[in-house]
C-alpha cells in the first residue's frame, strides 16, 4: 500500500488520571502515524492502555499531553465544536455492541444521523443502504434481543458508518464473538476499507486478529509503544519480549516448559502444497517434535509458525539448522 498521508499522528501523547491512590500514568510518550487508507492494528494485553489510547483519538478522553493531529489539525484547545466535528469523522464500534434496545435495527442505524439533524427520509434511506452493506436488510424491524453477537455487531458497524466517516475504530469489536462470526466481521471490514477507503483502527488483545485484517500494528506495553511495523515484520521478527508473547500465544508456555531445544518456523509466504517438515526429515534424517502450530492457506501460500522441538544432540541439531537456512525457511531459536 502506498502511504503518503497520515490521517492521523500522535506525538507524545500521554494520559494521567487522578486516583483516591495517586496520578495513573495510562498513556506515555505515545508517537504514531496512521495512514490514509490503511488498517492499523493496535495491541496489548489487558491494561496495556490499548482503550485509554483509542478514546484519546477521538477525543472522548483529553490528553494529559502531547497532541492528536486528525487531517492536519491539532485537535489540542480546539472548541467543542470542533472536536465534535472531528468525532463525527470517526466512527467507533465496541466490544459489547452499545445498541438500543428500545429502537428496532432501522431506528439503531438511523439514530446518529438524528443527532446531526439529518432529514428523517434521507436518514431512512441511508441506513437502508448500510444495512443491506452489512447484510442486514431483512432484519430492518428486528430488536437487538432477537439477533445473534454477530448480526449485533454488524448493527452497529451500520451505524458507525452512517455519518459518512472517514475513520472506524474498532475497540476489541470481535471479542465477545466466536471465530467463524469473527472471522465473517474481519472480512466485512476489510470490505469496508476496501470499498470505502475508510481507514480502519482495530483495538485488540489477539494476534490472530491483527494477522487476519492489518496492513501495520503497534504494541502497547505499559503504557508505552514497544514496537512498530508492518504486520508481517513485527510477526516474522518480534524485537520486544511483549512481541514474542503476543505472536507466541499458548505457545509460549509450551516454550517455557520445553526441555529440549526449540526452534519456531515462520510461513510468511511459502507455497501451501509445500511440506516443509517432511522434507525436512527426510532430508536430515532426524525426528522432530511438532509442540504447536498454527498455520492456514491464504490463496496458495502458507501463512502462520509452528513450533519444533529438535534434538539434544548438537549435530543432528546443526543438521536441521543449516538445512532451513539452505531451503531459505524464516525460522529462530526460542531457547
Amino acid at each position: 500500500m502506498e502511504q503518503q498521508n497520515p490521517i492521523i499522528q500522535l506525538k507524545g501523547l500521554g494520559k494521567q488520571f487522578k486516583t483516591t491512590n495517586g496520578t495513573v500514568t495510562a498513556l506515555d510518550d505515545i508517537n504514531l502515524d496512521i495512514y490514509q487508507g490503511e488498517i492499523f492494528g493496535i495491541i496489548g494485553l489487558s491494561g496495556a492502555g490499548k482503550s485509554t489510547l483509542v478514546r484519546c483519538i477521538n477525543y472522548l478522553e483529553t490528553p494529559t499531553s502531547g497532541s492528536v493531529i486528525f487531517e492536519g489539525v491539532n485537535l489540542g484547545g480546539k472548541s467543542p465544536a470542533v472536536i465534535r466535528k472531528a468525532r463525527q469523522s470517526m466512527g467507533m464500534i465496541f466490544q459489547q455492541f452499545n445498541l438500543l434496545a428500545q429502537r428496532n435495527v432501522l431506528q439503531n442505524v438511523c439514530f446518529p444521523m438524528e443527532l446531526v439533524g439529518t432529514p428523517k427520509k434521507e436518514a431512512r434511506k441511508r441506513a437502508q443502504e448500510l444495512l443491506a452493506m452489512v447484510g442486514l436488510e431483512d432484519r430492518m424491524k428486528a430488536y437487538p434481543a432477537q439477533l445473534s453477537g454477530g448480526q449485533k455487531q454488524r448493527v452497529a458497524i451500520a451505524r458507525a458508518m452512517a455519518t459518512n466517516p472517514k475513520v472506524l475504530l474498532c475497540d476489541e469489536a470481535t471479542s465477545a464473538l466466536d471465530p467463524n462470526t469473527t472471522k465473517q466481521i474481519l472480512e466485512l471490514l476489510k470490505k469496508i476499507n476496501r470499498e470505502m477507503g475508510v481507514t480502519v483502527i482495530v483495538i485488540t488483545h489477539e494476534m490472530t486478529v491483527i494477522e487476519a485484517i492489518c496492513d501495520r500494528v503497534a504494541i502497547i506495553d505499559q503504557s508505552h509503544i514497544a514496537e512498530a511495523g508492518k504486520v508481517s515484520e513485527i510477526f516474522s521478527n518480534p524485537k520486544t519480549a511483549i512481541g514474542r508473547q503476543l505472536i507466541l500465544g499458548d505457545a509460549a508456555r509450551q516454550v517455557a516448559l520445553g526441555k529440549d531445544r526449540q526452534l519456531r518456523i515462520i510461513f510468511d509466504g511459502r507455497e501451501s502444497s509445500e511440506p516443509v517438515i517432511s522434507n525436512l526429515v527426510l532430508a536430515c534424517k532426524v525426528p522432530v517434535n511438532i509442540m504447536h502450530a498454527e498455520t492456514r492457506d491464504v490463496g496458495g501460500t502458507a501463512m502462520g509458525q509452528m513450533l519444533i522441538q529438535i534434538p539434544e544432540d548438537e549435530t543432528e541439531a546443526r543438521r536441521i539448522i543449516n538445512y532451513l537456512k539452505t531451503m531459505k525457511v524464516t525460522f529462530e531459536e526460542v531457547r
